[in-house]
């Protein structure tokens, strides 16, 4: 069901460029009739409003029962600091953050990690931008345990795409959920930009090209 907070979100990201809808070729090599790209936010507004978008659903699902918050590189620096930034300001809980380099730094401190420093039995949750195929993911997962024997249950995104994943059979989500026991939480996923573009007359032209995509690569 596309809620008001749905409906906001999905708007939200029209207006700053960063869901756009066309031909893209994904990270997983399929052509997408639209594409999520938040590299696209560039204002302190934009990173403000979404942030606050994170923290809401952190807030809604975990409350505080968590211990630090991860943002991959590169997209996930920004928002897992905006996400920790509205946390508290909307609630009060004030959560460390953190975040990996794409290269090891070889001087001073060195490491791959800059921010908060993990700790065995940590519960660390991931703030992403979307998934696609769950490459990220699979790469994330291993520099989070080299740090530390650390507890990854929760994940946060943007838009969840809702694609097949490696096998062609499950979803990338439940890819991860059974591989690592990680649950995806999305603000939004494809089947609510479908329904909202169904919602509006000026969309109409991109509604059978979604609705192809969804039925060749899509699985609810």
């Amino acid at each position: 069901m596309l809620t008001k907070e749905k409906r906001e979100f999905i708007e939200f990201m029209q207006s700053a460029d960063v869901l756009r809808f066309g031909e893209f070729k994904t990270k997983s090599g399929r052509l997408s009739p639209y594409f999520v790209n938040t590299g696209n936010y560039k204002t302190g507004a934009q990173i403000s409003q979404l942030g606050k978008y994170y923290a809401a659903c952190v807030k809604a699902t975990l409350g505080d029962d968590f211990d630090a918050m991860f943002g991959p590189a590169y997209k996930g620096i920004p928002l897992a600091t905006a996400a920790a930034g509205s946390l508290f300001d909307m609630y009060g809980i004030d959560k460390p953050y953190f975040f990996n380099r794409k290269e090891s730094k070889d001087h001073g401190e060195g490491g791959s990690l800059v921010g908060y420093k993990p700790k065995d039995g940590d519960k660390i949750i991931i703030i992403e931008d979307v998934i696609t195929a769950g490459t990220a993911v699979r790469e994330t997962i291993p520099v989070l345990k080299a740090a530390a024997d650390v507890q990854v249950k929760d994940l946060f995104i943007s838009v969840n795409r809702s694609e097949v994943g490696q096998d062609g059979k499950r979803t990338a989500v439940q890819e991860i959920y059974d591989e690592f026991g990680i649950t995806v939480h999305a603000l939004i996923t494809v089947y609510d930009i479908l329904e909202y573009l169904k919602e509006i007359p000026e969309y109409s032209s991109h509604v059978a090209a979604m609705e192809a995509y969804i039925e060749q690569y899509c699985v609810k």
